[in-house]
């Protein structure tokens, strides 16, 4: 199976110079655990400063947000692979000053896992 195409990624243009921080929770993000199939379970989180409206800067809309990860429902992924990936698609589409991605996976076999990726200068007071 081929994996979600970032070009399912659409943007609107940031509506303020003012700087803004935002913030989408997926509370429900599934994909399949490349070795054995099974489904695994998490919360993704994007937090993210667009650029300015006068410097052209753009947000994720959120309906072609969601689309795009709930394509990965069936594609087996190692959860480090899944995080970096969302992270550079959203990059890619966006260009904002800073973004954060972070996918908080339910447990299995008494682990529960954390995994972070960043892009930019986060300040500091954002990376919790």
């Amino acid at each position: 199976m081929s994996m979600p195409q970032a070009s399912l990624l659409e943007t609107f243009p940031t509506p303020t110079d003012a700087p803004l921080v935002i913030e989408h929770e997926a509370f429900e993000f599934t994909s399949l655990c490349p070795k054995t199939g099974h489904p695994d379970f998490g919360t993704i989180t994007v937090r993210f400063q667009p650029r300015a409206a006068k410097a052209g800067g753009v947000c994720v809309e959120l309906k072609s947000l969601k689309l795009y990860l709930q394509a990965f429902r069936t594609q087996g992924i190692f959860y480090e692979a899944v995080t970096d990936r969302i992270k550079n698609d959203l990059v890619a589409c966006m260009n904002p000053v800073w973004l954060q991605v972070h996918s908080r996976w339910s447990g299995r076999g008494g682990i529960r896992s954390l995994i972070r990726a960043e892009h930019g200068d986060v300040p500091a007071r954002y990376c919790a």
